[in-house]
């Protein structure tokens, strides 16, 4: 048995810049750090850099408690600036981004855009699409209308006028939607009448093409297609049903979804939807 001491733990300390959350800073350098188990080092992450001010104050920092600086920053003349800023102090600094954007433009022949915070705004997209799935997903075919007035977007129609395949479209872009039926003898849910009616969006179909769908449909899951269903009688009763609800209802557009293709439809139901609710541009597709 060795009578030798147990080698000192070393600390470092290790300044993160980042024009964004540093995560992508933060990730890599644990990576790293990893191969170095007896340190102890105190990662400080400075997020948002966008400025020459901001990159001194981090520098300076780094210089009076002895850091490194790993930076991972689009701009290249913020780069620039990080870099001879700490050799101009005798710091280490290390660009993990630089190389890889020179090395990427070199290799498709462009320049890169050099815009801060990118990925940033794509989490923040893809974040928002989830939550507009989630939410489709569960107000379809009037499962639940107990928060409807968090809906961007509300379809109300027969059945198999395209309203789960047009709900689930939309909400792929973002948009929360829910959908209601419109079932005979059976009154609208009060909540529909209580949000804000620029949000509702009638569909409609003629007999013919309904009538075959729904024959289509349950010749599919194997049941008898001459059943009331898909008679010719039941549906234009349901139709004409459709029809007075949507005259009642005056400030619901109402679109015709016979033989259009679903993207057709989602495009002018949000254009309508977002010039109605007064929505910027970005809210289209």
């Amino acid at each position: 048995m060795s009578d030798a001491p147990a080698p000192e733990s070393k600390r470092g300390l290790i300044y993160l810049l980042s024009d964004g959350t540093g995560e992508t800073a933060a990730t890599m350098t644990r990576a790293a750090l990893v191969q170095y188990d007896q340190m102890e080092i105190q990662l400080v992450r400075y997020k948002n850099v966008r400025t020459e001010a901001q990159i001194e104050g981090a520098v300076n920092e780094a210089f009076e408690r002895g850091g490194l600086i790993v930076h991972t920053v689009v701009s290249p003349s913020m780069r620039s600036k990080i870099t001879e800023l700490a050799a101009s102090k005798g710091l280490i600094s290390v660009d993990l981004l630089g190389p890889l954007l020179n090395s990427l433009d070199r290799y498709f022949g462009v320049h890169s855009d050099g815009q801060a915070g990118l990925l940033r705004t794509v989490d923040d997209r893809y974040f928002k699409r989830i939550e507009a799935i989630e939410y489709t997903v569960k107000h379809d075919d009037g499962k639940t209308v107990s928060d409807l007035d968090q809906a961007d977007i509300i379809l109300v129609g027969i059945s198999r006028t395209s309203k789960t395949p047009l709900s689930i479209f939309l909400s792929h872009k973002g948009w929360k939607v829910a959908n209601v039926p419109l079932v005979m003898e059976s009154p609208l849910p009060e909540e529909l009448f209580k949000v804000d009616q620029r949000k509702i969006v009638g569909l409609i179909i003629d007999t013919d093409s309904l009538q075959r769908i729904r024959r289509n449909r349950l010749e599919k899951f194997g049941t008898d297609p001459g059943g009331e269903y898909a008679s010719q009688s039941y549906i234009q009763r349901e139709i004409s049903y459709a029809q007075e609800i949507f005259k009642k209802n005056k400030r619901w557009p109402v679109f015709n979804v016979t033989e259009r293709a679903l993207e057709e439809t989602a495009a002018e139901i949000t254009r309508i939807v977002a010039a109605r609710m007064g929505l910027p541009d970005k809210y289209l597709f």
